[in-house]
C-alpha cells in the first residue's frame, strides 16, 4: 500500500517543485527603466543556489550589480546593492519564461520596471525530475 501511495504522490511532489523551475538558470536579455524615467538595456544571468533560492548578476553599462533571491510560485524576489544602497525586485514569471517585474533602492522616491527574457527560452512550467521510487519492498 506504502508503494502505491508514493506512486500517487509522486505528480503531486513534482508540480510543486514547479516553483524551483520559476528561477531558471541562464543568461537574460534585460529591458528596463531608471528611476528617473531613462531607458537600459544589458543582460542578467542567473545561477541556482538552492531548491528555490539563486544568485543573480546583471551586467547593466558596463556595471555589474550581484544580488539574491527566491522564486515562490510565479513570484520572484530578489535583493542586492546599488550605489551602497539596499535594493529590491520584484518579478512575475510569465508562461514564455520571461520575468517582469519592478525594483527600487532605499530611500528612492519611486519604483522602476525591468523586463528579464531568457536568452534560451524554455516553457516556466517544466519542473524538475522528479526522483525515481523506491523500489518497492518484496511481499512477505
Amino acid at each position: 500500500m506504502n508503494a502505491r501511495r508514493l506512486a500517487l504522490a509522486l505528480p503531486i511532489l513534482a508540480a510543486m517543485a514547479s516553483p524551483a523551475a520559476a528561477q531558471r538558470a541562464g543568461l537574460y536579455d534585460v529591458t528596463g527603466t531608471n528611476l528617473d524615467g531613462t531607458p537600459y538595456t544589458g543582460q542578467a544571468q542567473i545561477r541556482a543556489a538552492g531548491l528555490s533560492s539563486f544568485v543573480i548578476a546583471w551586467r547593466i553599462s558596463g556595471q555589474v550589480v550581484e544580488g539574491v533571491g527566491f522564486a515562490s510560485g510565479r513570484t520572484i524576489a530578489v535583493a542586492y546593492g546599488l550605489s551602497q544602497r539596499p535594493g529590491l525586485g520584484i518579478y512575475t514569471l510569465n508562461p514564455d519564461g520571461s520575468m517582469d517585474g519592478e525594483w527600487t533602492i532605499v530611500g528612492a522616491p519611486a519604483n522602476a520596471r525591468e523586463r528579464l527574457v531568457p536568452r534560451d527560452p524554455a516553457p516556466a512550467t517544466a519542473a524538475p525530475a522528479a526522483p525515481a521510487p523506491a523500489p518497492a519492498p518484496a511481499p512477505n
